[in-house]
């Protein structure tokens, strides 16, 4: 077995295993898993999915995962650490990119299977994780500042194949498109309260007001500012967790009125201060079922 693994505020692994054992789980961003060969099933939340030779998967972080190995399997796992999201880099754009893997983690589906439909894209993924793992080889602190370029591309790639997929709160059985359309529209305006207000959405989304709270409940199986209020809330774990974000920078970001509104909403929802939740330092919107190895 080889392992590798370059300074924060990334990791990369590549490993070769016949039979699976579980990892610990650990906060963190999520990981990118590469199959370079070998066969057998990937599980998570209780859902399984075959695998072979080319297969992409994301891994969200306190996610139980587990793979049934059926034939030797190389896999490669990159991991973007909380780390890699702190303000200390002048050379990217934090913000933007922070902006941009908070909607991967929160809006991923977090099932089981390939996470990249186009298999153009797919060979576009494939071929940066392993220039980022030959990169990783020589151990360079100069390759850590192309290894960042080839991720922002990786989050790239991954925004725009998320975007055409269902969003993880859509029922499977939901016949209206209408309503991926709905969800996708209020997580990319999540920070802005004009766009989500119900007159707006009903203009958008040629419906009538006194139908959008209505429509959206039925579909989702909660209210709209229900759904609005989590989505948001998700986003404070994330930052919380991950970066280095105050709690005004929080508050004013997400258009809570200010940080005793924001703390107000969080433990309602919740059940904890934003301190204890800081402190504890584990995802609770955010977390799902567990699956067995």
């Amino acid at each position: 077995m080889q392992v590798l693994e370059t300074q924060k505020p990334f990791e990369i692994q590549e490993v070769k295993l016949n039979e699976w054992k579980q990892r610990p789980a650990k906060n963190n961003f999520f990981e990118l898993v590469l199959i370079k060969e070998g066969e057998g099933t990937q599980c998570i939340n209780y859902n399984h999915y075959e695998y072979q030779k080319g297969s992409i998967f994301l891994l969200p972080p306190l996610n139980c995962h587990s793979f049934n190995i059926e034939s030797p399997t190389s896999f490669v796992f990159l991991k973007f650490t909380a780390d890699f999201f702190k303000k200390t880099s002048q050379t990217f754009e934090i913000d933007e990119w922070f902006r941009e893997a908070s909607y991967i983690l929160s809006n991923y589906n977090q099932l089981p299977g390939d996470i990249i439909k186009s298999d153009l894209d797919k060979s576009y993924i494939e071929r940066l994780i392993i220039m980022i793992l030959e990169e990783a080889k020589n151990h360079e602190q100069n390759s850590i500042t192309l290894i960042k370029s080839l991720m922002s591309s990786i989050l790239e790639i991954l925004i725009r194949n998320i975007k055409k997929g269902a969003l993880y709160e859509a029922p499977q059985q939901a016949t209206d498109s209408k309503i991926n359309q709905m969800l996708l529209y209020i997580n990319d305006h999540i920070n802005n309260n004009d766009s989500l207000k119900v007159e707006n959405l009903a203009q958008t989304f040629l419906m009538s007001p006194t139908y959008v709270s209505e429509y959206f409940k039925k579909q989702v199986k909660i209210s709209l500012r229900e759904y609005i209020i989590k989505a948001k809330l998700k986003l404070v774990e994330i930052r919380l967790i991950n970066s280095d974000y105050t709690l005004s920078e929080i508050a004013d970001e997400l258009n809570f009125t200010d940080v005793s509104h924001l703390s107000k909403t969080f433990k309602k929802h919740t059940g904890v201060s934003l301190s204890e939740f800081r402190k504890k330092g584990e995802y609770m919107l955010l977390k799902r079922g567990s699956c067995a190895v």
